[in-house]
């Protein structure tokens, strides 16, 4: 019995059931359809390069599954997995072990072959797919279920650019959550302003989000950040704030928003749901599309629908959805001489107008987070 030949067996297979594996998860909990066929192409092409150092027929000949000292070896945590993001973690670092063990093998075996080489390339390829379905798959820092009404705020929709007041009032009034939305301040202004927000939001219970800046988000404490689609994406966002931040991101299309479910989204913004003065020209995608996202299963991040939404067009949003959802409002509020009543109408329109499932309510945790340093809930 050759010693070489049973080590390449041992570790393929080890290397196919993990790659299996990820591309269950991939196939069946995200539908990931590229992350799926990357992880099939993998294994085909990990067995062509086993095939240039041993025959099936001479791996299987090798094989002692009872003679295995290994066998009987195991730990606690290998006996439980306790999410999703635990069996993909599993399965990448099983499937990266054991094809760097592969790939030392033809280096001895089959140096010549190119077997080593391809190898490493897929190796390599496991750990992009692993760090894409990681992500996908991470539990929430903080339990996060979603808003009922995100005000977005912006100076110049403000009735004499008292955007404070209006901060304050909207707040309580029941806003769950204020997103800061200025594209032209200087940055110290910026800082000031959002600081002031956050004041509010912990006075109030209220969730802050600024929108497109991660900086200033960190450094006034905030809740989240929210970015488009030429802002920087998720994975940045995690790098410079790991999960201290909630990440919000706006989509157009089911597509998107699936790809936002695969970065790692905490929520999304899903529109526009109908023509609106704040960005003219905005395409829309209408409640259809909103419909679509809600009835997506696996279920996608929790929704914000925004645009052109108001006390009279808000009850064509329930129709036929399936998963509770919110409204992110701009102009309708801000620049109405009582904003405080309008989110009222809006909250009330929310219970009234729309099915049970429809209505999501605050949580105890984001009334929590809102009133205390976001490091005490990281």
């Amino acid at each position: 019995m050759s010693s070489i030949e049973r080590l390449i067996d041992a570790n393929f297979n080890r290397s196919r059931e993990a790659l299996r594996t990820l591309e269950d998860v991939a196939r069946f909990q995200l539908n990931d359809p590229d992350c799926s066929a990357a992880l099939k192409s993998a294994r085909h092409r990990l067995t062509q390069a086993v095939g240039m150092m041993a025959s099936a027929i001479a791996l299987a000949a090798a094989r002692d599954t009872p003679g295995d000292v290994g066998t009987q070896t195991t730990t606690a945590q290998e006996r439980s997995r306790a999410t999703m993001q635990t069996i993909v973690c599993a399965a990448s670092a099983r499937a990266s072990e054991s094809l760097r063990v592969l790939e030392e093998s033809a280096k001895l075996r089959a140096p010549e072959s190119g077997a080593a080489q391809e190898i490493e390339r897929v190796r390599y390829d496991v750990y992009e797919i692993g760090k894409r379905l990681t992500l996908a798959t991470a539990p929430s820092a903080r339990p996060f279920t979603g808003w009922r009404l995100c005000v977005i705020l912006s100076e110049s929709l403000c009735p004499n650019g008292d955007w404070m007041s209006v901060a304050r009032r909207c707040a309580r009034a029941g806003a769950d959550c204020i997103q800061l939305r200025e594209k032209d301040l200087p940055d110290m202004e910026l800082l000031a302003r959002a600081r002031g927000l956050v004041e509010i939001g912990r006075e109030e219970g209220c969730a802050i989000v600024i929108n497109d800046r991660v900086d200033v988000a960190l450094s006034a404490g905030a809740d989240g950040v929210h970015v488009g689609p030429d802002d920087l994406s998720v994975e940045e966002i995690r790098r410079i704030a790991g999960m201290e931040l909630l990440v919000g991101v706006s989509t157009k299309t089911i597509e998107m928003a699936r790809a936002a479910r695969l970065d790692g989204a905490d929520y999304c913004g899903v529109g526009a749901m109908f023509p609106t003065k704040t960005k003219a020209g905005t395409k829309v995608s209408g409640p259809a599309y909103l419909r679509a996202y809600l009835n997506e299963d696996p279920p996608l991040p929790p929704a914000l629908a925004i645009g052109g939404i108001t006390s009279e067009t808000i009850g064509e949003l329930g129709e036929g959805v399936a998963r509770p959802f919110g409204i992110a409002v701009s102009a309708a509020i801000c620049s109405a001489s009582a904003p405080d009543e309008v989110c009222r109408s809006l909250l009330s329109a929310l219970e009234t107008r729309l099915p049970k499932c429809a209505i999501e309510t605050k949580s105890a945790d984001t009334l929590a987070k809102s009133k205390t340093p976001l490091t005490e809930h990281s």
